[in-house]
């Protein structure tokens, strides 16, 4: 009897999941999994995967000795663009695959929390109904540099690598699927909040308000079209 493949989306944290994503993919049968305290955890081979999204973290991507699941993570983000399954990595999860496609990790190279604009600089289905300068949610410190052979996508002022595509597989540093529950969780979540003062909470909360509607129907637009790619492999 013939499986279908499903898509397998990898987490780090409870609190940094798929948001607009789930809407995206309407249907497409998945799985959630955490494995970055196991050195060696059971996933599955790439000729199962309809398609592999790893979400983000407040992990380093390259600390393999306080969460040994990541060496495991990047193996399977490299076997996976081989071989041509559809991938989504975010924020952690770009650096994740980044590396995993041979480029380095910068700690501490700059950090942007908050909504700010992304220049887009090449076509990609995702990233088109955002248009060419969108506001978009960002949560990090750390950055990469363009994977050999990649394509830049989108670019910031502080983080030159905001956006790549490599083959099946498109990083997006920044947070295109977050919608307003997930904005509201992680702003009530201390780890995420912590290094804020009140002040960028409530700016973050009130941009969230405006940026948001105007930000979604091309998010889901975008994250439709990886979904659709996913569902082609099922």
């Amino acid at each position: 009897m013939t499986t279908s493949r499903r898509l397998l989306v990898l987490t780090h944290v409870a609190h940094e999941g798929p948001g607009l994503l789930f809407t995206a993919l309407d249907g497409v049968p998945f799985t959630t999994r955490t494995v970055i305290g196991t050195p060696d955890p059971p996933l599955p081979d790439v000729a199962d995967l309809a398609g592999l999204v790893v979400m983000g973290g407040p992990q380093d991507a390259d600390d393999d000795a306080g969460n040994p699941g990541l060496a495991a993570e990047r193996r399977l983000l490299a076997a996976a663009v081989d071989a041509g399954v559809p991938v989504l990595g975010v924020c952690l999860g770009m650096q994740l695959l980044a590396m995993a496609l041979g480029a380095p990790l910068h700690r501490r190279a700059g950090t942007e929390i908050g909504f700010g604009p992304v220049d887009v600089v090449a076509p990609d289905p995702v990233l088109d109904p955002l248009g060419a300068r969108p506001q978009v949610l960002h949560w990090h410190s750390d950055a990469v540099d363009l994977p050999s052979g990649a394509t830049l996508l989108a670019s910031s002022e502080v983080t030159p690598v905001q956006a790549f595509r490599a083959g099946s597989a498109l990083g997006l540093q920044f947070h295109v699927e977050a919608d307003r529950a997930l904005v509201d969780l992680w702003l009530h979540t201390p780890v995420m909040t912590d290094p804020l003062d009140p002040g960028e909470v409530e700016r973050v909360a009130a941009d969230a308000a405006e940026v948001l509607p105007v930000l979604t129907p091309g998010a889901l637009l975008g994250l439709g079209a990886f979904a659709d790619a996913v569902r082609a492999r099922t």
